[in-house]
């Protein structure tokens, strides 16, 4: 038996044989790219693998037999995203030596929160972060950042940098009587910039301006820092933020504002037109700060096909990235960049048994001021192995394979009688629905239609056929399918199979519905 604190090397050896073969076992247990039968009989084949007795026993069953049973179980009841045709999400299948290198960091359990806890994952964090603000476009040498949990942590920090930065410098030039100079990237110059965290007052909340098509975090970011005025800016046919009700917006809102852009929407992976976002924050007469939720189309940025679709996101005052979407990595591996050390004042601590001052001085270098987190494992180490790796263009390549996939799955979309594309391929993101022959206008065609597309999705899901994505698009909110195809391994023929697989099953639920 291993206890805590040792692992012999064998032991572990041995454990991870036993992994291996419960995921091939429960890879063929399943069959396909999810279990079948819906939650009911996903519910009751977990809590069969787990046993009629109490999860936590008096006495252990052992390792292997634990490990092996229970990896078993959670393969067969899991969404393979391996799979071709599991193609709902913004879920990657990840990249083995990604896996292998977040084995190493499990078993070692460093913590980012002192520097005696992780020696050489602080700088290894240092240097991702780094080789990622030169990707985007930063000064690598000025630009600070830090790996975080997701889109939703890094847009939290966004907001928090951008709420602190602005209605502070807000408050600086009331007290002086006027505005300070405005520096390059729309940011305050010198006089307006802030010292430590709380001091100069409080300027209020500040509006939040983002898109309609934003990620849901960035509404449930500003509900926890007090933002309660998050204005939804209207999109364009494309699903892109439209500039124009940017800029009337801008002149409502003539005091300190918060603008979030997108680079990659969840429903679309539509790319706000960036350059011209950063010129009207730029021109803004007070105190402004523009983030970009860049978590879906930043892996754009390894591809030199489509890196120059993010134009502009070099201009951004913050930007999320997400590398377990297009970076092939398991998650965590989300990634919040500044250009420059503004606004991280907010999340300074000295605290005496982690980071003391003399230490620091020393050259003891404590992470803790650059997440919202305290104990965080170094997850830039998956990343760091994947770099030096694959290489910026292998990653580019697997990127413009998935782009291939998506752009092939419009054109079969656009061939097809009963196939309806919702939006143009900008990603790896293909919006659609099926629209059966002869259906006609008016709201209970549209309720009808709806209900079909939905009931497509549920039937594959139940039939563990397929994962294909749900959600609403247009001006009528209509239930509309979606793939996201992050699997650069899959083949134009499989998602042509997967589409085959959308309509016949749409045609067979639509014989079935009474007349």
């Amino acid at each position: 038996m291993t206890g805590p604190g040792h692992q012999p090397a064998d032991d572990l050896r041995a454990l991870l044989r036993v992994t291996l073969d419960a995921l091939d076992a429960g890879r063929r247990d399943r069959g396909g790219p999810l279990p079948a039968g819906g939650p009911a009989a996903v519910r009751q084949a977990t809590l069969d693998a787990l046993g009629p007795g109490p999860l936590l026993p008096r006495t252990g069953d052992g390792e292997a037999a634990a490990l092996g049973g229970l990896t078993r179980m959670l393969t067969a009841g899991s969404a393979d995203p391996a799979d071709p045709f599991c193609a709902a999400h913004l879920h990657c299948p990840p990249l083995a030596v990604a896996v292998a290198a977040d084995l190493a960091v499990s078993t070692l359990n460093p913590s980012l929160d002192s520097w005696d806890q992780a020696p050489a994952g602080t700088t290894i964090e240092l240097e991702v972060v780094a080789a990622l603000a030169e990707l985007v476009g930063f000064d690598p040498t000025h630009a600070v950042g830090t790996v975080t949990t997701g889109g939703t942590e890094s847009n939290l920090m966004g907001l928090l940098l951008g709420s602190h930065t602005t209605g502070q410098a807000a408050v600086r030039s009331r007290a002086r009587g006027r505005s300070g100079p405005r520096a390059h990237h729309g940011r305050p110059g010198p006089r307006a910039q802030l010292g430590r965290a709380g001091r100069g007052g409080s300027a209020g909340p500040v509006p939040v301006l983002c898109s309609a098509a934003g990620h849901h975090s960035v509404r449930r970011g500003a509900e926890l820092l007090g933002l309660t005025k998050v204005v939804p800016v209207a999109v364009d046919a494309a699903y892109r933020m439209d500039v124009q009700v940017l800029r009337a917006a801008l002149a409502r809102h003539d005091g300190p504002v918060l603008v979030v852009a997108t680079a990659g929407t969840t429903d679309a992976g539509a790319i706000d037109p960036l350059a011209e976002i950063a010129d009207l924050v730029r021109s803004h007469p007070a105190p402004s700060w523009l983030h970009v939720d860049a978590a879906h189309g930043g892996g754009a940025l390894f591809s030199r096909r489509l890196a120059g679709r993010l134009t502009g996101l070099d201009q951004a005052d913050s930007v999320a990235l997400d590398l377990h979407k297009l970076g092939w990595q398991p998650a965590p591996a989300g990634v919040f960049l500044t250009p420059s050390r503004r606004g991280w004042s907010r999340l300074e601590a000295e605290i005496a048994y982690l980071n003391p001052a003399d230490e620091t001085t020393a050259g003891y270098t404590s992470l803790l001021g650059r997440s919202l987190r305290t104990t965080r494992r170094p997850d830039a180490f998956k990343i760091a192995v994947t770099f030096r790796a694959l290489g910026r263009e292998r990653l580019g390549a697997m990127v413009d394979a998935c782009h291939d996939l998506a752009e092939h799955a419009a054109h079969v979309i656009a061939d097809h009688p009963r196939l309806e594309l919702a939006a143009p391929v900008t990603l790896s993101t293909v919006l659609f629905r099926y629209v059966p022959a002869g259906t006609g206008t008016g709201t209970e065609e549209g309720t009808r239609l709806d209900r079909l597309n939905a009931a497509i999705r549920s039937r594959l899901l139940d039939d563990g056929a397929a994962v294909v994505g749900r959600t609403t698009a247009g001006p009528e909110a209509a239930v509309h399918l979606k793939l996201t195809l992050l699997n650069p391994a899959a083949t134009a023929a499989d998602v042509s199979a997967l589409l085959a697989l959308v309509a016949a099953t749409g045609d067979r639920i639509a014989a079935e519905a009474p007349h």
